[in-house]
């Protein structure tokens, strides 16, 4: 059985940033438990760059780095909110928060926990899955 990849809509609250991301069936989120997941509800779909499309707002975004500096957290500059970034475990691609998604049309996903307070010990789970 063939399955289709998908391009689906996104962006910020606002309206200031819009993407599309395009989906591998079957879809598979993290919800990480690191700080600043935790506290945003940030909801991971890896996407690799050929499978993102930045349709507007790259003059809202505004970034934010920390512990180790790898990962560039990108927030819509009017709003705050974070509907995409670069991640430290797939630096050649994106990480593309569920929630900011257009729920229409939006396929099944498949929502794991991802222990993100200790990172660097679960790491190779989530890049083995690729």
């Amino acid at each position: 059985m063939t399955r289709v990849m998908t391009w689906h809509k996104g962006g910020c609250h606002c309206g200031a940033v819009a993407f599309e991301v395009r989906l591998h069936p079957p879809v598979k989120a993290l919800n990480c438990t690191c700080s600043i997941c935790r506290m945003t509800g940030f909801q991971h779909l890896i996407a690799a760059k050929d499978d993102f499309r930045l349709l507007k707002g790259e003059e809202a975004l505004t970034s934010y780095r920390f512990n180790t500096g790898a990962a560039d957290h990108l927030f819509c500059r009017h709003c705050g909110v974070k509907s995409f970034y670069v991640p430290r475990s797939h630096p050649d691609g994106y990480s593309v928060n569920l929630r900011c998604l257009d729920p229409e049309n939006l396929p099944d996903v498949d929502l794991e926990t991802f222990d993100g307070a200790n990172w660097e010990q679960n790491i190779a789970s989530i890049r083995n899955q690729d």
